[in-house]
């Protein structure tokens, strides 16, 4: 009798499963309190006619934890079990979730008893400023520093639209209005008086040349005009739809502003003049010629300082010019890279040198020009202990200012755009405020010897303090790129965005992979001789279909004509030599990486036979670790997957965790950007065993439109963690059973927001040894990586 009703109730349980999709189509049932009540009393009903007790139990609060149902659908093929475990399914909005688990052999019926899973907490790291629209953008690009202190900034990009901004105080005041979407963008110019603000943009074809967009094919590289609240000031003449641009050229952008009385100062990079306009009228007044015309400022005497960039062998300059285009006798041309220039309260001429100084130069400039000061650490960041973030050191400079009573501002990029580090000083030099944006499109890691106290995104290395609130738990301690050392560091000519840090025979290591898998990147530390400077030593990439490079362009030199290769720095120069590289063919379709404890590679291909697992081999003289094509192992892909997208293999357990795409849940055309529609774990993995302990559905597609699609997966502890695409909410399985026990949503501590995730690996999870799960989302919208704290 009791198998009899249990096999009705599995029926009645598939059934229903299917229907609800049938109807809703739809990741969550639609928030109907009866239908809730009915399919509550209706399930409870049949379970307890079992003798199963579930507790069953909502509130209407979005922003708090608390139990709720869930209908899990266990599929096997050959015998019946009754399971009952613990967890029970939380959400943190008042819906049911659908939860549908497949077994290949047997059959379990999976019952809660009502036990509540944690509160979880929310945080982040990376940016000073964790919700709301004024946040610390992604990139400072150029900046310009009234007399009060206000500071005006401008950059080609900010995922969130805030290309250019206004800060005070350390605090974002306003952001700069309507640079972003209808093919617009920021430039690499700002410039303000006591009027307006003026900004370099970009303005591209919409096919609205009726509204005044540019024609198909045309981009405008313009000037555009904002009141001191940043919202745009349009003018008699003025072009664009709103009439606040003044197009300035169609071949190259503005490279170059600034004001003095009622002229406005332009760079017209591409047709190698400053352009002079009337402040208010926006009307052309004259122009002259200054070959490859940068960043200008004015002096006391009212005339122009102009960065001369470089062309070809032509080295950099510093220029003096008259307001009518006069070239006057004075010039600097002792330096490598200066990036922006300003003039101080004294009248001093402040110069960003972003060659190997990494300063701000101090030159009196009332006669010949004169050095007679620097600010900073001579190095920058790489003084002292290389890589060590210190009041004094600057890296990767992109701003200098200075107001009327001597404070200095000074900005720091990194190097191939790594993040803004905005910082203000006293006239004596002491720091006073630091406004810092490090993130974009990233991810972090836990070192897991300091139990998660360090953590590593691509280029830099936070210290955290978990005792203390929310957003103040990080400290920013390393930047690990160093461009001067190591110029052919990946980093500089990639842009990977997802982190591993393991430890390999006690040493660490940084495995980086990018957006599309194509690569694995890998990267030793030695503070001897590089302090906390992450040190290239290895990369793996795939294959390329086509008999070319793989990597297109100069870089990596000595790169192998075809197929795929490993590159050991086997000198430990950090350079990409001829006698470097391992080759090999193979599949060219890559669904992901991953880099076991015990640091041998994997790599899932999107193909039948798509597991390659390569053993370490140990670790050279000089610190590298060594794999070769000659010891991988070729595996098979397990049956129930026809496109595999992530691999995770644990060693200690032999456990295999994967995803991907299965017969039974197809993709939805090719999106090559997602984890599958199931995660599956396999037990003696090295066995052979390829029969599944479990099996899940996790949220993918199944119209096109990525709704509800899974980005990444990640394993920790007890749970498997899977975060979607869109919404980037993260769900969390019993890593025993496959059940759904939580799902996580941002909390109010970051506004309870978030942007997509990405990356193939947006999400990455570790459990400390307090039995704390720390679990890392990228959220790359506003710039951080947001974290979830779940209690052990």
């Amino acid at each position: 009798m009791k198998n009899k009703l249990l096999a009705q109730l599995i029926k009645l349980r598939h059934q229903l499963n299917q229907h609800l999709e049938k109807i809703f189509k739809i990741r969550y049932i639609q928030k109907s309190k009866t239908f809730n009540f009915l399919l509550s009393l209706t399930v409870g009903v049949i379970v307890t006619t079992l003798g199963i007790t579930t507790d069953w139990a909502t509130t209407g609060t979005r922003t708090l934890i608390y139990k709720t149902s869930s209908i899990s659908n266990t599929i096997g093929s050959e015998n019946l079990s009754i399971q009952k475990h613990t967890e029970t399914p939380t959400l943190i909005h008042k819906e049911i979730s659908l939860n549908n688990t497949i077994a290949s052999e047997n059959l379990l019926v999976q019952s809660n008893t009502g036990i509540s899973t944690p509160t979880y907490k929310t945080s982040w790291i990376g940016n000073t400023i964790g919700s709301g629209n004024l946040r610390v953008q992604n990139n400072i690009e150029a900046m310009y520093v009234a007399p009060d202190g206000t500071v005006y900034t401008n950059s080609h990009w900010d995922e969130a639209g805030m290309e250019a901004a206004i800060y005070k105080d350390g605090k974002v005041v306003a952001a700069i209005g309507d640079t972003h979407g209808w093919s617009r963008g920021g430039g690499i110019a700002v410039t303000a008086n006591s009027k307006y603000i003026y900004i370099a943009m970009t303005q591209g074809s919409k096919g609205k040349t009726n509204e005044d967009y540019p024609a198909e094919g045309t981009t405008w590289h313009c000037v555009r005009r904002y009141d001191l609240s940043g919202k745009p000031a349009p003018f008699p003449k003025g072009r664009g739809w709103d009439k606040s641009m003044l197009i300035t050229s169609t071949k190259s952008e503005v490279t170059g502003l600034a004001t003095v009385e009622n002229e406005l100062y332009v760079s017209d990079f591409a047709a190698n003049k400053i352009r002079v306009y009337d402040t208010d009228t926006i009307k052309e007044l004259r122009s002259f010629t200054v070959a490859n015309p940068g960043a200008i400022t004015i002096d006391p005497q009212k005339n122009l300082w102009i960065i001369q960039n470089k062309n070809g062998s032509k080295p950099t300059k510093i220029l003096h010019y008259s307001q009518s285009g006069k070239q006057l006798p004075q010039q600097i041309a002792d330096i490598v890279e200066p990036t922006a220039i300003a003039i101080d309260h004294q009248g001093k001429l402040l110069v960003a040198e972003n060659g190997p100084r990494q300063q701000m130069l101090i030159y009196d400039i009332k006669d010949q020009p004169t050095q007679v000061g620097s600010f900073g650490s001579k190095g920058g960041i790489y003084a002292g202990v290389a890589g060590e973030v210190r009041d004094l050191k600057l890296y990767g400079l992109t701003g200098v200012g200075a107001d009327a009573s001597g404070n200095i501002y000074i900005n720091s990029n990194g190097f191939n755009k790594s993040g803004t580090d905005l910082r203000k000083f006293s006239p004596s030099g002491k720091l006073m405020w630091r406004s810092l944006g490090l993130i974009f499109v990233d991810n972090a890691d836990a070192d897991p010897k300091t139990d998660g106290v360090d953590l590593f995104t691509k280029q830099e290395h936070y210290l955290m303090d978990y005792s203390k609130p929310a957003g103040k738990q990080w400290t920013y301690k390393a930047y690990t790129l160093n461009p001067f050392k190591y110029p052919q560091d990946p980093r500089l000519h990639t842009s990977p965005d997802g982190t591993f840090v393991r430890r390999i025979q006690g040493k660490p290591f940084l495995f980086l992979t990018d957006m599309y898998n194509s690569f694995l990147q890998i990267y030793r530390f030695n503070p001897a001789t590089d302090g906390k400077i992450a040190i290239p030593a290895g990369m793996f990439v795939g294959s390329n279909g086509a008999d070319k490079p793989f990597l297109k362009g100069n870089w990596p030199p000595n790169q192998p004509k075809q197929g795929e290769w490993i590159w050991r720095d086997r000198n430990g120069n950090g350079k990409f030599e001829n006698n470097e590289y391992d080759t090999s063919k193979d599949y060219p379709y890559i669904g992901g990486w991953w880099v076991d404890s015990k640091g041998d590679v994997w790599k899932a291909l999107r193909t039948e036979d798509g597991i390659r697992h390569y053993p370490l081999q140990g670790i050279d003289a000089k610190g590298n670790p060594i794999y070769s094509y000659s010891s991988i192992e070729k595996q098979t892909t397990p049956k129930i997957f026809n496109d595999l997208r992530r691999i995770e293999y644990f060693p200690q357990a032999d456990t295999m965790y994967l995803s991907g795409f299965t017969g039974d849940h197809p993709a939805f055309g090719d999106d090559t950007g997602v984890a599958g529609s199931e995660i599956a774990r396999f037990d003696n993995w090295s066995k052979g065993n390829r029969t599944p302990r479990w099996r899940i559905v996790i949220p993918y597609d199944t119209n096109g439109k990525r709704e509800v699609s899974t980005a990444a997966i990640s394993v920790a502890g007890d749970y498997v963690f899977a975060v979607t695409v869109k919404t980037a909410e993260v769900y969390v399985y019993n890593t025993k059973t496959g059940a759904q026990v939580q799902q996580l949503k941002p909390g109010p501590e970051v506004g309870s927001e978030s942007g997509w995730i990405d990356i193939p690996y947006g999400i990455r999870a570790f459990r400390r040894s307090n039995g704390e799960h720390l679990v890392f989302v990228e959220e790359n919208w506003k710039g951080k990586v947001i974290i979830y704290r779940l209690p052990g």
